[in-house]
C-alpha cells in the first residue's frame, strides 16, 4: 500500500488542529483561527523526519521544540509551559484512546476514522473536564440568547439568591446587561431583609454547561457583579436541571 507524504502531513495538519482547538476550549484562550492554523502547519513539519535518520532522543528534543513553537504561535507567551503541558495532555488522551480501538482500515479511511474519534474524544473530555471545574469552583459557563444575540457569562451558584416571579414561580438569573425594553417587565422581590422590584425579561435560550434551562428569567442587576471573577448569578433553585 503506498502511503503519500501529502496525506500524512494532512492528516498531522488536521490532527494538530484538533489538538490545538481543544486546548483553547479547555484553557479559554483568547486567540484567533488564523494563529490555530499556523501552529498547526508548524506541527506538520514532523512529517519530514520519517526521511531523515535521527536518533529517538534527536527526535524527542525536536518534538518538544516544535510544540513549544506551536503553542506559542496559537497562544502566545503567557503560561506557555502551562499551554503546552494541557496540549500533551490532549494529546495522550486522544492518542490513548484511538489506541484501544484498532480497526485496520485503509490509510483513508484510518484518516476519517481518526478525525470522527477524535472529535468526540476531544467533546467527552471539555464535557468533563467543564464539569468539574465547576463543581470545584462552583462556578458555571452560562450562554444567555435574547434577540439572537448571545451573551456569555461566568456564573457563581449563590444560595442567597432566591428572586422568583410570583406569577410563574420561575427563578431569576442575575446579569448586568441592557434589555430590550418591548421585553422587559418588573417583578418584586424580597431579599436579605430587603425588598424591591426588578426589571426582568423572559430570554429566548439560557445554557449552563451546555445545558439548556427553560425555567428561568433573567434579571438586570443594578449593582456590578463580581464574585470570584464571575459576572452572572444563578439561584440554586435550578440546581438540579444542569446536573
Amino acid at each position: 500500500m503506498k502511503i503519500y507524504t501529502e496525506s500524512v502531513f494532512l492528516l498531522n495538519f488536521l490532527l494538530d488542529y484538533m489538538i490545538l482547538y481543544g486546548t483553547k476550549r479547555l484553557l479559554k484562550k483568547k486567540t484567533t483561527n488564523k494563529r490555530i492554523l499556523l501552529g498547526s502547519l508548524l506541527g506538520s513539519i514532523t512529517t519530514i523526519f520519517l526521511y531523515i535518520k535521527i536518533s529517538s532522543y534527536q527526535l524527542v528534543g525536536i518534538k518538544i521544540i516544535l510544540s513549544l513553537l506551536m503553542n506559542l504561535i496559537s497562544f502566545g507567551r503567557k503560561n506557555l509551559i502551562e499551554t503546552t503541558f494541557y496540549f500533551y495532555l490532549l494529546s495522550i488522551i486522544i492518542g490513548g484512546t484511538i489506541y484501544l480501538f484498532p480497526i485496520k482500515l485503509s490509510f483513508y479511511q484510518n484518516i476519517i476514522y481518526l478525525l470522527f474519534f477524535t472529535r468526540i474524544i476531544l467533546k467527552i473530555f471539555l464535557r468533563i473536564w467543564k464539569k468539574e471545574k465547576s463543581k470545584q469552583r462552583k462556578t458555571y459557563h452560562v450562554e444567555i440568547t435574547i434577540n439572537r444575540k448571545t451573551y456569555t457569562f461566568e456564573g457563581f451558584m449563590d444560595t442567597g439568591n432566591q428572586i422568583k416571579s410570583p406569577i410563574s414561580h420561575k427563578s431569576v438569573i442575575l446579569v448586568e446587561l441592557d434589555f430590550p425594553e418591548e421585553k422587559c417587565f418588573y417583578i418584586p422581590y424580597k431579599a436579605l431583609n430587603t425588598e424591591g422590584i426588578i426589571e426582568v425579561m423572559k430570554p429566548d435560550k439560557v445554557k449552563i454547561n451546555e445545558q439548556v434551562v427553560k425555567s428561568c428569567l433573567i434579571g438586570r442587576s443594578k449593582e456590578k457583579l463580581q464574585i470570584e471573577g464571575c459576572n452572572c448569578i444563578l439561584p440554586n433553585t435550578i440546581e438540579e436541571e444542569i446536573i
